[in-house]
């Protein structure tokens, strides 16, 4: 069973071609034209990207994010949120790597098997990068204006973390 695992992807792309070959498409030919609109794509979202994680960098660095820990901790605690998971709250919708650390962090500090570590976890995997996947995907498709795109993403966002925080409380 082990080795069909490891066999996957290179099955998948030996089915691939071979599917490719039967229709008589020239398999190279489509690979080289989907590698160079990948490179379009590429080009067209990372100015976006950059200009993204420059941000979160930055306020890191300021100390912002304990600032607004500080600041949102009481309203947390009334929506059933850990006050310690708040620089979590706060860089979750902006980048997922910096969310991943925040995360990490936590559980470290906390422990895996607390309260703050285990509700660190379920949000890490109940919400999204909002602005990076509004950045990559309207980028993508060169919209300008997301109009109500961003307000309801953040508002989803919110719901999963209020939703991580009960179902941990409720579970564990």
């Amino acid at each position: 069973m082990e080795l069909l695992f490891d066999l996957t992807v290179p099955l998948l792309i030996a089915f691939v071609a071979v599917c490719g070959m039967a229709r008589r498409v020239d398999v190279y030919a489509a690979l080289m034209q989907g590698a160079g609109e990948g490179l379009g794509v590429l080009l067209k979202i990372v100015p976006a990207l950059i200009g993204l994680l420059t941000a979160v960098y930055m306020l890191r660095a300021s100390g912002a994010l304990e600032l607004a820990a500080h600041a949102l901790g009481p309203l947390l605690l009334r929506l059933g949120i850990p006050p310690e998971t708040v620089g979590l709250l706060l860089v979750r919708p902006v980048s997922g790597s910096a969310a991943l650390g925040v995360g990490a962090e936590l559980i470290s500090t906390y422990g895996p098997d607390s309260e703050i570590g285990r509700t660190a976890a379920v949000m890490l995997g109940s919400t999204e990068t909002t602005f990076y996947t509004i950045a990559v995907y309207f980028g993508a498709a060169g919209i300008a204006k997301t109009r109500y795109a961003v307000p309801a993403a953040l508002c989803a966002d919110l719901a999963g973390f209020m939703a991580a925080a009960f179902a941990v409380r409720l579970l564990f």
